[in-house]
């Protein structure tokens, strides 16, 4: 056998050994599989079906009466500090009003951009806030100092009503949280302070948030009684009255 032949020999069992090789096609029957696409460090894949976790650590929304101070690295004629006004806006040096309330530093910053991005090139703004309202709450109904307190720590329902004197002797042992989740909207949630107190459902005393309401009411007796005055202790003698 001359060389020549044996390489044609050769070159006529390649398609057949290796498919794929010299142009042929792979198969129909071996559908091939795209790769998962691959995850940026540092963020998590959330799965369409499944709701959206609030935020465990949210940041500070401005509100009326917090004082800001803005500052302007490239352009320091425009720093100034503002005053939130009752309205939730703040008046701006060569620019309309801008609404805050309920904005957080770093949103006002991006608003602020904005808003000078017609008279200054790609500004540069910074926010700080100066002076806020601390964070309350407000206990009323049966306890024995109703009113607003400042909420300083992180404080339960429980604690709460503690700190504004405990229950009185009228109050009923179902409570009433009440929590604005927004300006058109109230959330509020039944707490009963017995099972609470007896630790059947400590874990369900609820962690206050700023601007809570806690109302306990009173008991049915209680409101009874202011229609139908009643003494205990003395008698009297019907034949006394009588002049007998």
């Amino acid at each position: 056998m001359t060389i020549s032949r044996l390489a044609g020999l050769v070159l006529g069992m390649l398609p057949l050994a290796c498919p794929g090789v010299l142009g042929q096609a792979t198969p129909a029957s071996l559908p091939i599989s795209e790769p998962a696409p691959l995850a940026t460090p540092g963020t998590v894949q959330v799965d369409a079906g499944r709701p959206t976790l609030q935020q465990r650590h949210p940041r500070y929304k401005v509100t009326r009466q917090d004082l800001l101070a803005l500052s302007f690295p490239l352009s320091p004629e425009f720093n100034r500090q503002v005053r939130v006004q009752p309205d939730g806006f703040v008046n701006l040096q060569n620019a309309p009003g801008l609404y805050v309330e309920g904005m957080t530093v770093a949103e006002i910053a991006d608003a602020l951009k904005q808003t000078y991005s017609s008279i200054l090139h790609n500004p540069i703004i910074y926010v700080d806030v100066l002076e806020f309202q601390n964070a309350y709450m407000i206990v009323g109904g049966q306890v024995a100092k109703p009113g607003q307190y400042d909420l300083r720590h992180d404080t339960t329902l429980s604690q709460a009503i503690a700190v504004a004197g405990g229950l009185t002797p009228d109050a009923k042992t179902q409570v009433f949280l009440f929590h604005r989740v927004s300006p058109e909207q109230v959330e509020v949630r039944k707490f009963n302070l017995k099972d609470i107190y007896r630790g059947k459902n400590a874990n369900e005393d609820a962690e206050l948030q700023p601007g809570d309401t806690i109302f306990v009411p009173a008991t049915f007796i209680s409101k009874f009684r202011k229609y139908v005055p009643y003494s205990t202790g003395t008698y009297v003698d019907p034949a006394a009255l009588l002049g007998k």
